[in-house]
């Protein structure tokens, strides 16, 4: 009986296809009965809005936490595991890591509970409900606020608002503006800060492919690590302490491995972090000749230092691993998004969607004249700020030496205020600080950076816009950039731990004013902010932010019957699609899913990106999958889910709830997607969940962790099982009757 409702569902679902749809939209899950919730159940979703996002009973939403500060992860067991992407993990593996016990290298599973390792400062957050707060703030608003008039009022509202709903310190909790300033939420989380360490594969299996294959399909990565997250004996959330017991979830997820085919409906819930899907045509621009250009131009030039260094010395391998990784990844990320800007034609949709605005617009006097101050907004700020902007971040903040000035800021300023108390506290803190801050510094690198970083500065930022001060340095070293880089390292108290400890114990304001890390930045910080005070930028910086806030306004009024997801911005959301293939360009197909094949067809042995262990070629050669595969193992499959960064680690969710697979990129040909959706190239890119498994059990031999699971191991086909209640009724109607009516 099972094999004919196989047989009838493939059938059945074949001739009566669900819906098929690239979905674009992160919806927030508190409007999903409003405004979602029949079109995922057209694709197939058997779970009502109610198990995906409550507030008075478990669903699926207290499953899933944000990790740390950019990443997604969900809770698989009663015993509060937890699945994030290695990506994501790379940070806590690398800073356990060391020359003689290297888990990057080899990989980390406790075998119990007592050998998992505990992450300081990493912490999880579980939304605890969603609140459409914008009624509370556009009351204290009016037209004829200046935007920092608004401001002021908005932040007034939220300190009243986020206080009410903390309960006294109970909760964690943060005011968002959504739709460019048009609608505002209420997002209350509780957050547990007691996170350890519990498995890795290593980077050869984790991070496989590395930066020759991210953000590129087909892809065979099994970009996965687990954590545990505890809580005090009482159940609530605590600072780490060995009397803390793992948590007891209001959810877990079940994990599927049935399979995924083609069409299956699928679900992602995360944290999103960031995109503008609203974006005029002249930022569309901004993007392709001048912020992409400088943040890889920059990134480049880090990576090729760090290359050197890392190559040199397996200590500032391991140091600088995860450093690394996160320049790496956008500065391809950047790369691509230029690049598929200009081939998807974003610009040019982007004037097609200005130009029915414009011709709506018309006789508006509210909307008239929108474009018209954003072209000029643009026209002011692009030649002045965006090169400028970016080069502050990415050049004069990107050597660890200069970027720890922001930490000795505030209490420079309580030195100049003479305020003992608050210097006593910074300093305090600061302190405490520093193993962490310094574990991972290496001065031969930094000094590298610096001088580096700031020829960059030097050569290509208007030198209008650079400090006095600075000019003056490299005139008088003649432009050598190294010696620059040898004075201020030598010099300054950032450039090791044991002289910040040694000032931090008797802070004085005279040495920290001449400290000359603390003098390039600080004249660096306050030439730019003199630009900034430029009344023409302040102006167009008023204008552009006005504006904005119209043209979203207008566009989502323009199309009444059309509803639209706000921009991602850290809070959770959920998309939903299907497992789906693509063909990226003519007599180009790609299939939705790779296996283990893949893995060996790429080994490389002469090239770090593609090693593959031999544990692992000996289980592909015995084809020894377990319950995981059978003639083959699938390794990662694709869907047409909306995302884009923060989502990484995010679950990937059937139609019944189980987990699928975790989300972790997207593909080469969409990376214009965060500016403007492409629905027939879209796709997320997502390590099968029973890849993942097969690493745990069979590679790794934690069978502990696989025994805390629920593996579910059957499809469940809706269409199939209501033939089964069918036929079970007709075998009861003949049982009893002897015939059927």
């Amino acid at each position: 009986m099972k094999k004919i409702l196989v047989a009838l569902c493939a059938a059945l679902c074949a001739f009566f296809p669900f819906k098929l749809k690239a979905d674009e939209g992160m919806w927030l899950p508190l409007l999903i009965q409003k405004l979602n919730i029949e079109e995922m159940h057209e694709l197939g979703l058997q779970l009502s809005a109610e198990d995906i996002y409550a507030i008075n009973h478990s669903s699926l939403k207290d499953a899933i936490v944000q990790f740390g500060g950019g990443c997604t992860g969900e809770i698989v067991s009663p015993e509060g595991l937890l699945f994030t992407n290695h990506h994501c993990g790379y940070g806590q593996i690398q800073s356990h890591s060391t020359v003689e016990h290297d888990y990057l290298t080899n990989g980390f599973w406790a075998k119990s509970k007592a050998e998992e390792l505990p992450c300081p400062g990493l912490t999880v957050k579980f939304l605890v409900r969603m609140e459409d707060v914008s009624q509370k703030v556009l009351a204290r608003l009016n037209e004829g606020m200046s935007e920092d008039e608004r401001a002021e009022a908005i932040e007034e509202a939220r300190k009243e608002l986020v206080e009410e709903a903390s309960e006294g310190g109970r909760y964690l909790v943060h005011m968002k503006s959504y739709f460019a300033g048009n609608e505002f939420y209420l997002l209350v989380y509780e957050e547990y800060k007691d996170v350890r360490l519990v498995g890795a594969p290593p980077s050869s299996i984790g991070k496989y492919g590395a930066d020759a294959d991210n953000w590129m399909w087909p892809r065979h990565t099994c970009d996965f690590s687990v954590f545990r997250v505890y809580m005090s004996a009482d159940g609530k959330p605590a600072e780490y302490s060995e009397s803390n017991v793992p948590l007891k979830p209001k959810h877990y997820l079940p994990i599927s491995i049935a399979g995924v085919q083609q069409d299956d409906y699928a679900m992602i819930m995360g944290y999103p972090g960031s995109t503008d899907r609203f974006l005029p045509s002249w930022g569309v621009e901004e993007i392709i000749d001048c912020i992409a250009p400088a943040i890889v131009k920059t990134r480049q030039a880090k990576l090729d230092i760090l290359d050197r260094h890392m190559e040199e010395d397996p200590v500032v391998r391991i140091q600088y691993a995860s450093i690394y990784a996160s320049i790496a990844n956008y500065w391809k990320y950047y790369i691509g998004q230029g690049k598929q800007l200009k081939r998807n034609k974003v610009v040019e949709k982007k004037q097609q969607i200005e130009k029915e605005f414009a011709a709506w617009a018309a006789g508006k006097p509210e909307y008239k004249d929108v474009l018209a101050n954003l072209e000029e907004a643009y026209g002011v700020l692009i030649p002045v700020t965006t090169k400028l902007d970016n080069y502050l971040r990415e050049a004069i903040m990107g050597p660890q030496v200069l970027s720890y000035t922001k930490y000795l800021l505030p209490l420079l300023r309580a030195l100049e205020r003479e305020d003992a108390e608050q210097v006593e506290n910074l300093a305090a803190s600061l302190s405490g600080k520093l193993g962490a801050l310094y574990k991972d510094f290496d001065w031969s690198v930094n000094r590298d950076m610096v001088a580096g970083m700031l020829k960059l500065y030097y050569e290509d930022i208007n030198p209008e816009y650079q400090p006095e001060s600075f000019r003056k340095m490299v005139g008088k070293k003649k432009g050598d950039f190294d010696a620059i880089a040898d004075e201020i390292m030598s010099k300054t108290i950032l450039a090791d731990s044991i002289r910040m400890a040694a000032f931090l114990a008797n802070p004085d304001l005279k040495k920290l004013q001449k400290d000359p890390a603390m003098a390039l930045v600080g004249a660096v910080l306050t030439k730019t902010a003199e630009i900034y005070q430029n009344p023409d930028v302040q102006a167009a910086i008023e204008k552009m932010d006005k504006n904005m806030r119209l043209f979203v306004k207008g566009v989502r009024e323009m199309n009444p019957g059309k509803a639209y997801a706000p921009d991602a911005n850290l809070t959770m959301r959920v998309s939903y699609g299907q497992v789906k293939d693509y063909r990226p360009a003519d007599a180009v197909h790609y299939d939705f899913k790779t296996t283990i094949e893949g893995v060996m067809e790429k080994e490389d042995p002469s090239n770090p990106d593609f090693i593959v262990p031999q544990g692992l070629k000996d289980l592909y050669l015995r084809k020894d999958y377990g319950q995981y595969g059978d003639s083959t193992l699938v390794t990662c499959f694709l869907t047409t889910n909306d995302i884009t960064g923060g989502n990484s680690g995010s679950p990937v969710i059937n139609a019944n709830g189980e987990l699928i697979g975790l989300a972790f990129d997207g593909n080469w040909e969409a990376m214009s997607g965060d500016i403007y959706y492409e629905p027939m190239l879209q796709r997320t890119i997502v390590v099968d969940a029973r890849y993942v498994l097969f690493i745990i059990d069979k590679y790794a031999g934690a069978t502990n962790l696989i025994d805390e699971l629920t593996i579910v191991k059957e499809r469940h086909c809706p269409i199939a099982e209501e033939a089964a209640a069918v036929e079970e009724e007709a075998n009861v109607a003949v049982g009893a009757e002897g015939h059927v009516e």
